[in-house]
């Protein structure tokens, strides 16, 4: 594949110290009256604490670092559920992933889903997606692969990848981009910016990395800045995948933190070479840049955190994320705010901006230009988080929702599955509820409040309470002290649950 090669992050600096030097003197008054380009980052397996403005004592995050203090600052933002293709679905639809079938990793998206880019496809905008999918396979023929899902163009893989990935471009067979994988997605997105910039078309773009989603590997340069952990974390071994086999090993912490806070400083890296993109061709100031994570640090990662709970807990610390919006030309000045937000908030907040109507089925996401313009001051509605334990996929029943040949992926990686190195996707009709699928681990955030209730099987439940905002490490458990507050707080989260499963059934798309 031949890619032209943007200018570096180094190459451009002056440029853009130049190019920032001319806005500060107010050459040509600037109106973000005009459509604004949206950019859409995110991370795969990045947590909360894994960066340097939230005070991590080792990763390098110079570039989020950078947007933690130019833009606005979101201290509590949230991925909808506490791993990956789940998360995605609410990325794209502002739904929770529930209410179409999207339980776990590998389980697709629905034909029938609205996303963001068939609404922004309808402002005139033009889409792309470039890096991890998730949420279905990615090959032409797929019915909820990006194009069908509204994206125009797409360099995508249908799980996660590392050095080197193997990507299919529109929908065509795979093919191997030799490099650092971040740039590579990055001098994707560059191209097709360009691309829309030249034909006078906002663009719309969706960037979700590999990064840091083990197994882990990194350039030597970016190594060797954490040369020094493996020696101050030797004693404690974790279990993930092996570069060599595809299949499980143990390893010492301090060489996996090595390699994962690499591909944490490439990733920023390649964040940073997009900012200087924008800003030398003059689309910075209208451009709405956003970067989070896909849920909570993993658990061969995890070092230190202030919260509970690692990637596939309900816990705070499986689904609190890095959150940074920047738009110079709304976002003029650099804040911070402890209102809470989430993944699902992203299309309900596009669909105001662009003056579009919310898609006619239920949203559990809100609007957050309020936000943006320093009028909200809390959350208006709860966040609801719930991990689907109704029945297992090995148990399922259920006729398949999409043909299973469309379902198998087609692009490599390392990791092996029953000895295969490609994801196949899932979904199933629910034609009816049983008492059984309201099952799973769940909760309910109302303001500082939060609810958890365990509940693997019917009649064995357990009920934890928290004040987050004296207690955000979830320590001590209150339920004994305030049981009205958790029984309102249980009440609105069965309420919420039939109204998800009846969308399980496929009622939103019968209106």
């Amino acid at each position: 594949m031949t890619v032209r090669e943007p200018p570096t992050h180094a190459s451009l600096s002056m440029k853009f110290l130049h190019f920032v030097a001319i806005l500060s003197f107010g050459i040509g008054p600037f109106s973000y009256s005009a459509q604004p380009n949206i950019i859409l980052l995110m991370g795969d397996d990045h947590g909360w604490e894994e960066t340097g403005y939230n005070g991590h004592p080792h990763v390098k995050t110079p570039v989020l670092d950078e947007m933690a203090t130019t833009g606005l600052r979101l201290e509590n933002f949230y991925a909808a559920h506490p791993v990956c293709s789940p998360t995605r679905a609410s990325f794209l639809t502002g739904r929770h992933p529930n209410r179409m079938g999207t339980f776990a990793p590998g389980w697709s998206l629905r034909p029938e889903e609205i996303t963001i880019a068939h609404i922004l496809s309808k402002a005139g905008y033009r889409s792309g997606h470039f890096g991890k999918w998730h949420v279905g396979a990615v090959k032409s023929g797929s019915p909820v692969n990006p194009g069908a899902m509204g994206f125009d163009e797409w360099v995508s893989h249908d799980n996660f990848f590392e050095l080197n990935p193997s990507l299919s471009r529109n929908g065509a067979p795979p093919e191997v981009i030799q490099g650092e994988s971040s740039e590579i997605l990055i001098r994707e997105t560059i191209r097709f910016i360009d691309q829309a910039h030249r034909a006078g078309k906002p663009f719309f773009t969706v960037v979700w990395f590999g990064s840091p989603h083990e197994p882990y590997s990194g350039l030597p340069s970016d190594l060797a800045l954490y040369d020094d952990l493996p020696a101050k974390y030797n004693q404690k071994t974790v279990r993930l995948t092996s570069n060599k086999t595809g299949g499980q090993t143990r390893r010492p912490q301090g060489e996996v933190l090595r390699e994962r806070y690499a591909e944490i400083t490439a990733m920023d890296r390649a964040i940073g070479n997009l900012r200087t993109h924008l800003a030398v061709e003059g689309l910075r100031d209208n451009t709405l840049l956003f970067y989070c994570g896909d849920n909570g640090t993993s658990g061969d990662g995890s070092l230190v955190t202030p919260h509970r709970g690692v990637k596939g807990q309900v816990y705070d610390g499986g689904v609190l994320v890095p959150g940074l919006i920047e738009w110079p030309a709304r976002i003029p000045q650099p804040r911070s705010t402890k209102v809470r937000a989430t993944t699902s908030d992203l299309l309900p907040t596009l669909c105001a901006l662009v003056g579009q109507p919310l898609p006619n089925r239920p949203i559990d996401g809100t609007d957050l230009i309020p936000l943006i313009d320093r009028k909200m001051k809390e959350r208006p509605v709860p966040l609801f988080f719930w991990i689907y334990k109704g029945h297992s996929a090995r148990d399922i029943n259920h006729e398949p929702y999409i043909d299973p040949k469309l379902q198998e992926g087609t692009t490599p990686l390392v990791k092996l599955s029953a000895g295969k190195a490609t994801r196949d996707f899932k979904n199933f009709i629910h034609p009816s509820i049983s008492e059984d699928d309201y099952l799973g681990p769940r909760t309910i955030i109302d303001g500082d409040m939060k609810l958890v209730v365990h509940e693997q099987k019917r009649g064995e439940s357990r009920f934890e309470l928290f004040d987050l905002q004296s207690d955000s490490g979830e320590k001590n458990n209150i339920i004994d002290q305030q049981p009205a507050t958790a029984k309102e707080l249980q009440a609105r989260l069965l309420q919420w649950q039939k109204s998800v499963l009846n969308s399980l059934t496929g009622a939103d798309y019968r209106k």
